[in-house]
């Protein structure tokens, strides 16, 4: 059993510590990392993760109040340069509370601590219920919690990009649409023209040269039309 790991952490040198550490354990296996617990959110929802190597004091919101939040964590190894912390995260029910810089010797120990103990929860697989996936996009200086199914499309403004979503709100962010394509690769969006991504399930209508979407025709173009022609071929009878 190879167990799939998460770490957070805002310190570039404390992620790669800590991959060092897991390399040299068979049974770990690093899926993801992030540097904030924003980010962390994501990647739970995405991704079956089996242990959050999770730091305390980061940006924004901290490791702890962070796990406060998680209605099913998975195990948690706290990870951390201060030590007042201790009290707070035993009540947790965290398997550990690693003081930085970590030895091998300490990982290790908190590493059989949880090997020794670990039992395969339901908590992991509700996090994985795609659902309720979603994303967080920066616009201003806000993050907005977007739900992958409420993007009905998304349009290139330059630049940045413009989300529609249900009940006819709009997000503008400074991103580029072949990183937000990347992104949703996964998802059931389709590039269908240089400045549309469109969500597949909110098609409702399509003809040779658009694709609408509730009450907005899409064009098709033409250097991404045998692409949708091939998945609009599967709607045909």
């Amino acid at each position: 059993m190879t167990l799939k790991c998460l770490l957070v952490d805002d310190e570039p040198l404390a992620i790669k510590l800590l991959e060092n550490h897991i390399a040299k354990i068979d049974s770990l296996e690093v899926v993801a990392t992030c540097n904030s617990a924003i980010k962390a959110f994501e990647k739970l929802n995405t991704k079956k993760i089996d242990i959050l190597f999770l730091d305390i004091k980061m940006p924004h919101l901290t490791g702890i109040d962070f796990l406060k939040t998680l209605k099913n964590p998975p195990k948690t190894i706290l990870t951390t340069a201060y030590r007042d912390y201790a009290t707070e995260s035993y009540d947790l029910e965290v398997i550990d509370y690693l003081l930085k810089p970590i030895t091998f010797e300490r990982f290790l120990k908190a590493v059989d601590k949880l090997l020794r103990n670990y039992k395969p929860s339901n908590s992991i697989t509700e996090v994985q219920k795609p659902i309720n996936e979603f994303i967080f996009i920066k616009s201003g200086n806000k993050h907005h919690k977007v739900f992958i199914n409420d993007i009905l499309y998304i349009e290139s403004l330059k630049d940045y990009i413009k989300l529609h979503l249900i009940h006819k709100k709009r997000i503008v962010a400074k991103y580029k649409i072949s990183d937000i394509e990347q992104e949703l690769k996964s998802k059931d969006f389709l590039r269908v023209h240089r400045s549309y991504l469109i969500n597949k399930e909110k098609i409702t209508a399509f003809s040779t040269h658009n694709i609408e979407i509730e009450t907005v025709e899409v064009p098709i173009g033409v250097s991404y039309r045998d692409e949708v022609t091939s998945f609009l071929a599967t709607f045909k009878r």
